[in-house]
Formats: structure tokens, sequence, C-alpha cells
């Protein structure tokens, strides 16, 4: 067991060092309270050569701002957080770049997607990468391999994994504690809740003022209430837009907010040439789900198999982002309501499917949807899979599994099972 306050080690540790030998900017991009600052003075400290620049200090930000040329000008690596408070920083750091091409010259931090901001001037094609920052993964938490998306794709439906104990509590627990550094380390909901209620008013008053002129701040807090109550469901703007008493357009500039911000996150529909009866809505999941439950305090029956399939989806999304499988996240839904609520398809177009139960057991009716993507997909069908909150990992067919919804965290890159 971690002690208080120790450092947890990332997964994008590696992407950050691996980055900066070969290019020249690297960004860091993520939620508030990921741990950003934290995993940047590290990387910063152990270059052995580097400075540090806080952008939320006022004097620091004055001085950005004032002489954003002179500002950074060091030989070694300089880290500049929060670097999208000074958004003139971004056309002093090109030119410099571009007059000395040498590897690891800025750490970068930001809490926005920093290129979808209007306020900045340019963005850094070709001379940045960067790297997507989640509140902690179950693996990061526990210190487990965080594998499975890399060996489902490897082993497909021969994919097994070995029960580590967990119920359906347990999956709930681990949902509603979320991700959030601070929030994992509290101990007990009511604590939590503290942390997840400060969290939402400071983004609103700071993070959201900065990306967009909010007039009704209550809107936006409405609006996440509601999203809340549908977690993993599909967006309906015209929907939103009646209970809310505004227009879909307003809804859904609203929502880019929240994307912009990293409080949630849409998932695109799947379709390919044999699927062309696919809805074409997007799915909307909170970015942490312990986020999502603190907005709505109820684990009442209808948003349980929200919860989870939100905790499920958005373990699948970090682990997408240190994956050596390069693949991308969707969702499938026809209008027959066939369904699968993850899609996996890497660049070869092979397809994981992912089924979410909230239950203990499982019915071969649960593999319905995954069965519909098999018969049409043929050989592109890698496998599917029925992750629940029960113990078993079982086959019900070629390619199609049921396995522990812990799979996600303790499974191995190759799928290959280790002592604990």
């Amino acid at each position: 067991m971690r002690k208080a306050g120790e450092y947890v080690p990332r997964r994008a540790d590696q992407l950050v060092l691996d980055a900066l030998t070969d290019t020249r900017v690297v960004v860091i991009n993520g939620a508030r309270q990921v741990g950003k600052s934290t995993l940047a003075e590290l990387v910063l400290r152990n270059s052995g050569d580097g400075v540090a620049r806080f952008l939320d200090d006022p004097v620091i930000r004055a001085a950005a701002a004032e002489d954003p040329v002179r500002f950074i000008r060091h030989d070694g690596l300089m880290l500049i957080d929060e670097v999208q408070r000074v958004p003139d920083l971004w056309l002093a750091i090109k030119n410099l770049v571009d007059r000395e091409p040498r590897p690891g010259r800025f750490l970068l931090t930001g809490s926005a997607r920093l290129l979808a901001l209007r306020s900045l001037p340019d963005a850094l094609p070709g001379r940045s990468e960067t790297i997507e920052l989640w509140p902690l993964s179950q693996g990061e938490i526990d210190g487990s391999d965080d594998g499975f998306v890399d060996a489902a794709f490897a082993l497909g439906g021969d994919l097994r994994s070995d029960s580590i104990g967990l119920r359906r509590k347990d999956y709930l627990d681990r949902a509603t504690r979320g991700g959030y550094p601070e929030a994992v380390r509290r101990e007990t909901p009511r604590r939590r809740q503290r942390f997840f209620e400060g969290y939402v008013a400071d983004l609103i008053a700071r993070d959201v003022k900065q990306v967009a002129h909010i007039e009704q701040a209550s809107d936006m807090r409405r609006l996440l209430s509601l999203l809340a109550g549908q977690t993993a469901g599909l967006l309906n703007l015209s929907r939103l837009a009646s209970e809310m008493s505004v227009s879909a357009p307003t809804v859904r500039s609203y929502v880019n907010i929240l994307e912009t911000v990293f409080l949630v996150r849409s998932i695109p529909a799947w379709s390919a040439n044999v699927t062309t009866r696919a809805v074409a809505t997007p799915k909307l999941v909170f970015v942490d789900s312990g986020l999502a439950h603190s907005l709505t305090g109820s684990l009442s029956d209808g948003p349980v198999g929200g919860l989870l399939e939100n905790f499920v989806l958005s373990e699948l999304a970090r682990q997408l982002t240190w994956a050596q499988t390069s693949a991308r996240l969707f969702h499938y839904r026809d209008r027959d309501q066939f369904e699968v609520d993850g899609v996996l398809e890497d660049n070869a177009g092979r397809v994981i499917g992912v089924e979410v139960k909230a239950a203990e057991t499982v019915r071969a009716d649960d593999f319905r949807g995954l069965k519909l993507l098999q018969r049409r997909l043929g050989a592109r069908f890698r496998a599917g899979f029925v992750l629940y909150a029960g113990s078993e990992s079982l086959s019900f067919g070629p390619g199609l599994t049921c396995l522990p919804i812990s799979a996600l965290w303790t499974t191995s890159a190759s799928g290959e099972k280790h002592e604990s």
C-alpha cells in the first residue's frame, strides 16, 4: 500500500521521456488535478538541466505576457505549466524551435484541449507531440498491468483472466471513487464528495470562462447534472435543450466546452460498409466516473448500468493512450436496437467488441450485439467480450468470451498470467 502523498507512477511517464528524445515541444494535456504538473516536474528534475515557469503565478504570467521572447530563453529543457494562460507564448516558442530545431526544448502542460482554444494564435504542426493524461487508471492505482487492449487484439477470443475476488459492490465502489489522485487519497465517500463539489465549482469559475463567455454558470451546472443522470448515453441535443429551455445549438456549444476542459468525452458511432444501419449519434461519457456519480448522488437501479459502462469505457480510453496497438474507441447501435457498448478498431480494420453488464451472471442473450457484428464482419471481427461483475472467464462460442471487469487492469499486454 502506498503512503499518503507518495507519487503514483504513471503510464505516461515513459511516453513523455521518449517524446523528448526526438521532439522539440512536448505537451502534457489533460484535466485539472490529474497530475500533469507533478509528472512534468519529475521529468524536469530527472533531466538535470532545466527551468520551470508556472503561469498560475500572476507575477510570472505578467512577465510572460510582457516579453514572451525573453521569457522562453534557456539552454536546457524549459517547463511551462498552464501554457494556455499566455497565448502569445505559442508564437515565440514556434519561432525559437524553428531557428534551433533540437529535441527536448519545451515541456508544456495545459488544462484544456489547447489546439481547440480560439485564443491560441498558431499550432505547432510537425514540431510538437501531445500526450494526454487522464485521471489514474485502476492499474496505476493497484500497481497492476493495464494491458487488456493489447492482449485482446493479440489473443482474440482466447484471452482469459483470473478473478481477483471483486463483486458488483466492489466495482461500484471503484467507479464512484474515480481516478482523480486527490479523490483516491480521501478515505470516505463524504470527503470525496467535498472534493468533487469544489472541483466542479473551480472548473466552471476558471477554465470554462477561459474557453468561452458563459453568462449563466447555472446552465452549465444544470447540463452537467443532466448528462450525469444518463451516463454513457447517446447525446440527444433536442431533449437536453428542452429540459434546459435553451436552443439545441447552445447545448451543443456547452458540450463542446465541457469536452475542451476534459470533463466529458464524445465516443463516435461506429459504422462500416457492411453495417450501414448504424445510428450516427455519438455517446457521451464522463472522463471520470467518480465525478459523474458525484453529480447525481445516488446509485438507484437506473444509473448503475450507465455508471459501470462509463467506468469501463473510460478505462479503455485511458489504455489507448499507451497501448502498443493503435486503435480507436467507438460504440455501435443500429435502428433494429442491436448495440455494442464499446467497439475498438485498429489500423488494420480489426474489431474488438466490448459489452458491459452490471450483473454477476452472464446470459447468452448478452452477446446479441456482439454476434451481429461477428456475422457481418467475418474475419475482421477479432473477438467479442462481455465484461461483467462476476468472477468467471468463460467461452460463449468461437471468438466470444465473458470476463470479469477486472480483466481490464489485471491482464498483461501479452495476456500472460502473473503471480500476485
